[in-house]
């Protein structure tokens, strides 16, 4: 009896040290979630990880004055960049013709990932380079991607919109438009499992719905404005008949005038839910 008793302790101490050499993040840290804007999104994971999202900043009105400098963002792993429009791959308002997802990756050596047709794009603009683009790694809606190491996982999404780089033909003066892929969203999952859907500029269309199904995602970063992506009620429905997730940030309203929609409509449309919703100010930051 006693043999047992000691092989059972030293069993029980074995479990209790396994528990203790868990990763060290498991307890002592949080995702942090900052919004900048628009859709312009930065992400800093559990291991120290920094992913931004569609940076339109140096010329988005909304964006505090701070992070209009891309510096002030400081280390960036990895850039994500929804459709080739200006307000997301940030050249919008810049007259060197570069964009702010093309400086970001020059000043930080991040990689660049996004729909292949807009990867593409970029290239031939000269706003990247394969190295800094998708490499290996090439993909396109469905695909999932580890640049950052197996711990976390990005996957592209459809996203209901459109895709067009537009440039100023410096002969003419006129803009002109050039094909840039498919839009898509993004969902990352974290090293504890948390998953994050961001999911671009989109309308409301039905496979909203599998992918909530299938991702199960805990926070959704959903565009409201109207006009070019769904509006409060839409979005509404989305959040509580199609996703319900554990927490909602709205995003992609009042940067132009015709984005009329807002987070307390949005909310309004809600009515009772489970899902915490965040209306919070470009800057603003969460943990979760």
């Amino acid at each position: 009896m006693e043999m047992q008793r000691r092989e059972f302790l030293k069993f029980a101490g074995a479990m209790t040290f396994t528990l203790a050499a868990g990763p060290s993040w498991a307890q002592s840290s949080k995702i942090e979630v900052q919004w900048l804007g628009q859709a312009a999104t930065k992400i800093t994971s559990l291991t120290g990880k920094v992913i931004v999202i569609d940076p339109f900043l140096t010329k988005n009105p909304k964006t505090p004055p701070q992070y209009q400098k891309l510096d002030a963002l400081g280390k960036v792993d990895v850039i994500l960049v929804t459709h080739g429009h200006g307000d997301h791959v940030g050249n919008f308002g810049r007259p060197d013709g570069s964009s702010d997802a093309a400086e970001l990756a020059q000043r930080t050596g991040a990689q660049v990932l996004g729909p292949a047709g807009l990867m593409e794009a970029m290239i031939s603009l000269g706003w990247i380079t394969p190295e800094k683009s998708i490499g290996e790694k090439r993909f396109a809606l469905g695909g999932r991607v580890t640049p950052m190491g197996p711990e976390i996982k990005i996957t592209q999404v459809r996203a209901e919109h459109s895709s067009e780089i537009f440039m100023m033909d410096p002969a003419t003066k006129k803009l002109v438009a050039a094909p840039a892929g498919v839009p898509c969203g993004f969902i990352i999952e974290f090293e504890n499992g948390f998953k994050l859907y961001h999911m671009g500029d989109t309308g409301l269309f039905g496979d909203i719905r599998f992918i909530a199904d299938y991702y199960k995602p805990d926070l959704i970063m959903i565009p409201v404005g109207g006009h070019f992506v769904m509006d409060p009620r839409d979005a509404a429905y989305a959040t509580k008949e199609m996703i319900k997730p554990k927490y909602a940030i709205p995003i992609h309203y009042a940067t132009f005038p015709v984005l009329r929609g807002t987070p307390q409509e949005y909310q309004q449309f809600l009515g009772q839910t489970t899902t915490q919703v965040f209306p919070i100010s470009p800057g603003d930051k969460l943990t979760f």
